[in-house]
């Protein structure tokens, strides 16, 4: 069986090996990313800063709804806030969590449009 290269990874990914808090905080992640109206949530946060009126107006989710997912989103540390008068945006914490949504749902589109996979 002939030995795999390792992939090329992002240009600032960390390649140290995972320990069980490490591990234990991708799992957390990875939970928060198990609803279907979160990740939508996430996905619309990665094309730009919204308030909750706009992420109701773009989910399938009450705005009470949206707001609850907001707040565990931001408990988990995936979102941020950002006060302008009256209005609070919400943004994404990092770029490691948007190019993790951007990929998981690219890797959906390929499963569901019947693509082939690639690297």
């Amino acid at each position: 069986m002939p030995v795999r290269e390792p992939l090329p990874s992002a240009p600032d990914a960390h390649l140290r090996a995972p320990d069980s808090a490490r591990l234990a905080e991708a799992t957390e992640v990875f939970t928060m990313l198990s609803d279907v109206t979160r990740l939508h949530l996430l996905w619309l946060l990665a094309q730009q800063e919204s308030d909750v009126t706009s992420l109701t107006e773009q989910c399938d989710a009450s705005r009470t709804g949206v707001s609850q997912h907001l707040a565990k989103l931001r408990l988990a540390g995936l979102v941020k806030t950002r006060r302008e008068g009256r209005h609070v945006y919400y943004s994404l914490s990092d770029g490691h969590l948007r190019r993790l949504v951007l990929e998981a749902l690219s890797h959906a589109d390929h499963r569901v449009g019947g693509q082939a996979p690639h690297d």
